[in-house]
């Protein structure tokens, strides 16, 4: 994971899985891949925010970032980073996908 979460910007956009417009959208899609994922969680497994906390962070151009520990030793980083421009990396632009 990279140390600023506006570098994930920087990855290749072969490594996007998802791209959304409206932060309704975009947090379905996060709450999703939490439950999708959740029993592989180890340890005590709670969502970083209600989704309705997420749909507001994504409205304000926010990143969303999560990451849990998983069975076998893994570990699931979840992430929603807005762009075009991020709102601390303005010079930063969105991978095309």
């Amino acid at each position: 994971m990279p140390l600023e979460s506006a570098d994930w910007l920087l990855k290749s956009a072969s490594r996007i899985e998802a791209t959304f417009t409206e932060p309704q959208e975009a947090t379905d899609w996060y709450m999703a891949q939490l439950a999708r994922h959740a029993e592989t969680f180890t340890g005590s497994y709670a969502p970083l925010a209600a989704s309705d906390e997420i749909a507001r962070r994504l409205a304000a151009r926010a990143d969303v970032v999560g990451g849990w520990w998983a069975t076998g030793g893994r570990f699931l980083s979840v992430n929603l980073i807005a762009c075009s421009p991020h709102r601390e990396r303005r010079e930063y632009v969105c991978p095309a996908r």
